[in-house]
């Protein structure tokens, strides 16, 4: 039996477009993936210790932006995360006060941040010692670094539409305590899966 012929040039130019297109295909899909559905995130600080460390990297949900109590999510927080000082949308709230800021300011800001959802709408969030007391009940939180001098007794109600986020370091994170709760329009997603460093990869 005669050898086959070699491939002609025709022959090899299409194999060369069928291969690229192969990889456009694959790329244009994991960008579809990475902008709509499932997106990586780095761990930028320590205020998610010590569930999450500075450098470890999450993968997040897209797909959900009404989170649940106890998750930990991505977001951009209000403006007023902005300054040094943040700013709380209720002036007379916030801060080093006895009482959480009620209220962000009206415009998104550009960072991101990862937090944990420590109270829905309508409830009711006041913190001791570092401890959230939501609707008057103090949340289970042995994932938490306690803070003794975090005191916010007086309660506010978290708006309707609005998510209030802490850190689980609570004496070394900036979040809803000082700029207030986090509209769900602003959600990103939910961290559900960690890949790196090694000995930490699983689910959250």
């Amino acid at each position: 039996m005669a050898p086959s012929d070699p491939a002609t040039p025709k022959t090899r130019l299409k194999s060369i477009i069928e291969l690229l297109v192969t990889i456009a295909v694959a790329v244009g899909l994991a960008l579809l993936i990475q902008a709509f559905i499932v997106k990586p995130y780095r761990i930028p600080s320590p205020s998610m210790v010590p569930t999450l460390a500075v450098g470890q990297r999450v993968l997040t949900n897209r797909l959900i932006n009404h989170p649940s109590v106890g998750d930990i999510v991505v977001f951009h927080p209000p403006a007023g995360a902005d300054p040094a000082t943040p700013i709380c949308g209720n002036p007379n709230q916030g801060g080093s006060g006895p009482q959480p800021c009620g209220a962000p300011t009206p415009q998104e800001s550009s960072q991101t941040f990862i937090k944990r959802v420590v109270a829905g709408p309508g409830d009711s969030i006041a913190i001791i010692h570092g401890h959230v007391i939501r609707n008057g009940v103090a949340e289970k939180d042995s994932y938490i670094a306690p803070c003794d001098s975090c005191n916010y007794p007086k309660p506010v109600v978290v708006p309707a539409g609005d998510y209030f986020m802490m850190g689980d370091n609570r004496g070394e994170s900036d979040d809803s305590r000082f700029w207030g709760p986090v509209p769900d329009k602003w959600v990103i997603g939910v961290a559900f899966f960690t890949y790196w460093p090694p000995d930490r990869i699983g689910f959250l």
